[in-house]
């Protein structure tokens, strides 16, 4: 547990908390929408820092980024938490455990144990991933910073929702990105995720301006964002806005979580995403979970 960064003391001993663009204000005792920052007597914290979940050596390609340090393994770690409860979550295990008011899972590394690890395994990168690193922004911050002093370089494996402070805290240290992108329609997101598109388009915008390699992921769930029309919208959004060269990652929905109703998406939907992505002029559409 740490003082959390990024946040504002307001009357009452409530707190609000500026790490993504939910922010949350908390009451004394409560904890935000994420379910591991927590308000005690008007100081916030970040009850997850320090405390890994999972820890694991990936092919890059599994974050996926295909366009950055390919065929060469990165030292992946999680907190737990999320600021989404997108209800097809495929990590839902660790991302949702802490809510409401629950234990705080994991065990004590440090940062620097992190990086350690990640030069030990011969891995010249590392990756805030499998939950969402936006709200472990103090332990992701703290080991980003080491590791660039090491030469390691960094990747954030997230869903876009962080706030411009919070971008403006890593974008030192961040060398690429996977970012999650459902669509420009609040209506999904509203619906499915408990957000806005908005502040996701925005930061993917500002990622592409300061130089970040970023790659765009959108899992194709049936009945949810899978009509030509949809995916039209978000291709033409990755090559008018962020450029034809950024790539775009159609992946594969299985029933996880709270849609084990929903079937698994057809692969001729993953087809049709590929050619309207090619169609828009984007250079290089991969489709995942195959």
């Amino acid at each position: 547990m740490k003082e959390a960064l990024l946040y504002e003391k307001l009357a009452e001993e409530k707190v609000k908390c500026a790490v993504c663009n939910h922010r949350c204000v908390i009451a004394p005792g409560r904890r935000g929408i994420c379910g591991v920052r927590e308000n005690r007597q008007g100081t916030l914290y970040a009850l997850n820092y320090g405390k890994c979940v999972a820890a694991h050596v990936d092919p890059m390609e599994k974050k996926p980024l295909y366009h950055f340090l390919p065929q060469t393994r990165i030292y992946s770690f999680a907190a737990v938490g999320c600021n989404f409860h997108c209800l097809w979550c495929q990590n839902w295990e660790i991302s949702q455990s802490p809510k409401p008011d629950r234990p705080i899972e994991g065990i004590e590394i440090t940062p620097a144990e992190h990086v350690e690890r990640a030069l030990a395994y011969a891995c010249p990168s590392i990756a805030y991933t499998y939950s969402e690193p936006t709200i472990f922004l103090e332990y992701a911050l703290e080991t980003m910073k080491l590791a660039r002093g090491k030469g390691l370089k960094n990747v954030w494996v997230t869903n876009g929702y962080m706030s411009h402070e919070t971008l403006e805290c890593i974008i030192p240290y961040l060398d690429a990105a996977n970012v999650d992108f459902k669509g420009p329609n609040d209506h999904v997101y509203e619906k499915y995720c408990g957000a806005t598109a908005e502040p996701i388009m925005e930061n993917l915008k500002a990622l592409q301006a300061a130089g970040v390699h970023q790659e765009i992921t959108t899992l194709i769930v049936p009945g949810v964002n899978d009509q030509a029309g949809q995916l039209e919208v978000i291709a033409q959004f990755i090559a008018t806005e962020l450029g034809a060269d950024v790539p775009w990652h159609v992946t594969r929905f299985f029933p996880a979580w709270k849609m084990l109703d929903v079937e698994i998406t057809p692969l001729a939907t993953l087809q049709l995403a590929k050619t309207i992505g090619k169609q828009a002029g984007l250079r290089f559409v991969h489709v995942g979970n195959v």
